[in-house]
This record gives structure tokens, sequence and C-alpha cells, in this order.
């Protein structure tokens, strides 16, 4: 029987002071680890400022295994990164400051940062890729663990993209990720990622997650046919009578 693990994601509130109490519920929960959003207004700005900043978290819950989560975000059609730190300098630097830490949430795009993380300190530290569009090209360059959204969405498409991409067949493995990055476009044209995802979710799964919560609103019907029109095109069948 697998053991189940059980994260819980950790997000501060401003001003610049860790919120502890969330870490501290977190420890008594007895789950296995925690994932980190660094402070959301005050942003770290050096690999310095960020590991002072665990460091609190991590004397909350000192016996808690310690991911920190950096996360990119999209205004317009351009991405950038919720704080300026670079995650390789950043692994460089923290050594042992941390008892518990042991990784990080990627969510990048730049893979040349990506891989820098991954063989930091010779490689010690736990890297999540959490990009949709580049598991094919992360793998090439180490990337073995991801969290993704559409994990909740196409699990037996992702799953067997990583099987075809470890027993060697890269080109088929391209061609599937072609696929889900098709998928991932077609649900994000329609608005914020979290608008549409909750829409895909209630057309591709068993899962009604119900609307955004405010100031999100739910896309329009007319969306909604688009996407599944769309979907339907790349080979899924989305359950109109769900949404």
């Amino acid at each position: 029987m697998t053991k189940l693990r059980i994260g819980y994601e950790l997000i501060p509130h401003p001003p610049y002071s860790p919120d502890l109490a969330p870490a501290k519920h977190a420890s008594n929960l007895h789950v296995d680890s925690i994932l980190c959003l660094p402070e959301l207004y005050f942003k770290p700005t050096t690999p310095k400022e960020l590991i002072e900043y665990l460091e609190i978290v991590g004397r909350a819950a000192p016996n808690i295994l310690l991911y920190i989560y950096m996360y990119m975000y999209r205004v317009i059609n351009i991405m950038y990164k919720h704080f300026v730190v670079h995650m390789g300098q950043f692994l460089e630097s923290i050594g042992d400051k941390i008892p518990s830490f042991v990784g990080i949430k990627f969510t990048s795009n730049n893979l040349e940062e990506g891989a820098h993380a991954l063989h930091a300190d010779n490689g010690k530290f736990v890297i999540f890729l959490g990009n949709d569009q580049l598991m094919d090209a992360a793998s090439v360059v180490g990337f073995d663990s991801f969290i993704v959204t559409t994990l909740n969405i196409f699990p037996e498409h992702i799953q067997q993209l990583l099987t075809v991409y470890k027993n060697g067949d890269i080109l088929k493995a391209r061609d599937m990720q072609e696929k889900l990055t098709s998928a991932v476009i077609a649900i994000m044209k329609h608005g914020n990622w979290v608008q549409s995802m909750k829409t895909a979710m209630t057309l591709l799964t068993d899962f009604n997650i119900g609307l955004p919560r405010e100031p999100l609103k739910p896309i329009s019907s007319d969306a909604v046919a688009i996407m599944t029109k769309e979907l339907t095109n790349l080979g899924y069948q989305p359950k109109v009578k769900h949404y």
C-alpha cells in the first residue's frame, strides 16, 4: 500500500512578517511538508533576504520538510516572477542554514535558471517544475518531478508523456507535449488561468469545483462553447452537461 504524503501550502499575509500561525498549524496537523509562498507585498530581493524569511518559517515548524514556491504571474501576455531572487544562486547560498529546507517548486519558463537550481550544491535539493508546457524540454535538462495544474485534468496523459520520455522515445514525448500544450492554450485563451481552469476541470473531469471567487468572474457561455469545441477537436470529450 502506497503512503499518501500530505503537503500544506503556506501563503503569508503582508506586511513583511511570515504568518507563523499557519506554519504552527501545519505542524499540529502532522503534514509531511510545507510549500511556502514568500511574502506577497515586501518581496525578498536577495538570497539573503529570502533565507532570513524562510528561517523564521522553519523555526515555527522545525520537523516538517520545507519547500519554497517560486511562481510566475502574467500581466497582459508577459510573464513576471513573483520575486526576483535567482533560484540557482539562492540554492547555492543557503547551505545548511535551514535544516528542514529541502527544495523548491519552480514555475518559471527559464530552464537555464532551472538547470542551475537542479545542480546547485551538487544536486542537493528537490526541484519540482510547475510549468505545464515545458515538461518534455525540462526532462532533457534533468527535471524528474512536476507539480502542474493540468495533472488535475489530464493525469493519464502526463504520466504517459513522462514514461515515454524515460523509455527514450523523445519524439513521441514531444508529440504528447504538443498535444498537452494545445489543450492548455485552448483553456487559457478565455481568461485568467483560475477562471478557465475551473471551467476545464468541470468539463473534463468528474469534479464540479464551482465558480471562481471574487473578484474573478466565470468565463462567458460563448467562451465555454469555444473551449468545448476546441478540446473536442483535440480528441477530448468535454462533459457539457456538467457545466
